[in-house]
């Protein structure tokens, strides 16, 4: 692994493109060192993890609306499929994306990536799938384009913070997906180079889809994200170019929204050349690309900072007899967790009983109380609005505060794969004046967790999510098919589709397209 020191340039210095990180990003894409086995293993678990949560969320209201969206896009060749719909129905690549990452991100319930930013880097797979099935290309080719996009993803996100600077993290995806695509084409480092510039240039938004009352657009961010890619890419092999050098440029992303707008602010904009910003990891050349081994699933429908504290609530249950007993619950944890799904995020929404859904899974308080009153936790009846509002979870939740510990935040932050953690310590006051208190670092699932998730895992998430949903034909030729990924043969990748029964599917209010 290299590092690449980030600083911003002016103008007149006409930094080399081989200087520049998105170039070197665009090596990487365009590296054809070979994938090695446990990538491809896990690649293919996560494509099953993808495709569980999207059929699960498959009639839920913004992945209606995202596939009547699509819908109005169908082409009868050179398309790509849509979750729900039969193999033999197809749309504009990009508008599968749109439907199918709103599918996959619906419900929070995919991987992980947590560093100096945030990220689902399983939000690659859609756009990525999309594009292969669209152009015919081959299993291995798409494997070899979802690990570039895992792997591009999660070395952004190792070394910049875009949180910060209140930038959805879809920032970091957007570029990493159109280097995927590139890869899976096997496009020319120039072509990847200018798409993952033009990526990053029209990908950059504000955390306030995360914030206060959450709406459906948090789901349909990501999936935009792939939107966007596929578009830059498409631009770019017609010959387009883009605004560069983006991530180093004098007005670039870096110099006017991140860490070079910080410097500017704070000593002024004569002294943003000054500081080395970021570094950034990446593969040698011939170097393997494995990040997407250092991500990790989630067994419970949530907030991913909220797994191990779930998987803490259950544990906890066992010591509690009385909850109208407890005086006061407080959650030792992370300056993120704290900040984002906290109480020290100061949004009202989160204490709300009549929140959405999207609210309520990045509301710890939420989520601790009902994991701790019910032992279980269940994608749909754990945010049904008659279970939020029930009077002594309401009670119990408002009792309920996160305060950051540093010795947490350094947890978080650690680049220790052993002492990475993102859970915390727990102390239930009762109101006879005793304590219960108990400390999870990672969740069960988690690669260091007591059940670490494997292929059995993932097939039986599958299994669980789509049960009643998809026929059993159906889920035992998606699995058989999916498991045998590097041989699916060129222009047959839609095999990788699971499709809903004949009327299974809700329909979309009209819309304009």
């Amino acid at each position: 692994m290299q590092m690449h020191d980030v600083k911003v340039h002016p103008s007149k210095a006409l930094l080399k493109r081989e200087d520049q990180l998105a170039w070197k990003m665009a090596g990487v894409a365009t590296d054809k060192v070979a994938v090695p086995r446990e990538v491809t293993e896990m690649i293919i678990n996560r494509i099953i993890d993808n495709a569980s949560v999207a059929i699960a969320s498959v009639n839920r209201r913004p992945v209606v609306s995202a596939r009547g969206m699509a819908l109005g896009h169908g082409k009868k060749a050179g398309g790509a499929t849509v979750f729900g719909l039969p193999s033999g129905t197809t749309v504009s690549p990009e508008w599968a994306a749109w439907a199918n990452g709103t599918a996959v991100r619906e419900l929070d319930y995919h991987d992980t990536f947590l560093a100096a930013d945030y990220s689902h880097p399983g939000d690659n797979i859609p756009p990525i799938l999309a594009v292969g099935q669209a152009m015919g290309r081959s299993g291995k080719d798409l494997i070899r384009g979802i690990a570039t996009g895992y792997e591009l993803h999660i070395n952004l996100v190792r070394a910049i913070c875009l949180h910060e600077h209140k930038v959805d993290h879809i920032a970091h995806l957007c570029p990493a997906a159109a280097a995927g695509i590139g890869t899976l084409l096997g496009l020319k480092q120039e072509v990847v180079f200018q798409s993952i510039q033009q990526a990053l240039h029209t990908s950059v938004s504000f955390r306030q889809s995360r914030k206060g009352e959450i709406s459906s657009w948090k789901a349909y961010a990501p999936a935009h994200a792939g939107k966007l890619a596929i578009e830059a890419v498409d631009r770019c092999m017609r010959g387009e170019g883009a605004p560069s050098p983006i991530y180093e440029g004098e007005d670039s992303v870096i110099a006017w929204v991140l860490s070079g707008r910080t410097q500017a602010d704070s000593q002024g904009r004569k002294t943003v050349y000054d500081p080395t910003y970021y570094q950034v990891p990446l593969p040698g050349p011939g170097e393997a690309k494995r990040a997407i081994l250092d991500s990790y699933t989630k067994e419970h429908s949530a907030e991913y900072q909220s797994q191990a504290l779930i998987d803490l609530a259950f544990r906890m249950k066992e010591q509690v007899t009385d909850f109208e007993a407890i005086e006061k619950i407080t959650i030792h944890t992370s300056h993120h967790t704290h900040y984002v799904i906290g109480t020290g995020a100061n949004d009202p929404q989160k204490m709300d009983p009549k929140a959405s859904r999207e609210t309520l899974d990045h509301s710890i308080m939420y989520i601790f109380a009902v994991a701790l009153q019910d032992g279980r936790w269940h994608h749909v009846d754990s945010y049904a609005p008659k279970r939020a509002q029930r009077a002594d979870t309401v009670r119990l939740w408002h009792k309920i505060e996160t305060r950051e510990d540093p010795a947490w935040t350094e947890k978080y932050h650690s680049r220790d794969p052993e002492t990475l953690s993102f859970g915390g310590r727990v102390e239930i006051l009762m109101k006879d004046g005793s304590t219960i208190v108990d400390e999870l670092g990672v969740a069960n699932a988690h690669p260091r967790g007591a059940r670490p998730f494997a292929r059995e895992q993932y097939i039986g998430k599958f299994r669980m999510l789509t049960d009643g949903l998809i026929s059993a034909r159906e889920s035992a030729r998606f699995l058989a098919d999916v498991q045998d990924l590097a041989r699916i043969p060129a222009g047959e990748l839609a095999v990788l589709n699971v499709a809903m029964p004949r009327g299974a599917l809700a329909e979309s209010k009209p819309g304009i397209f």
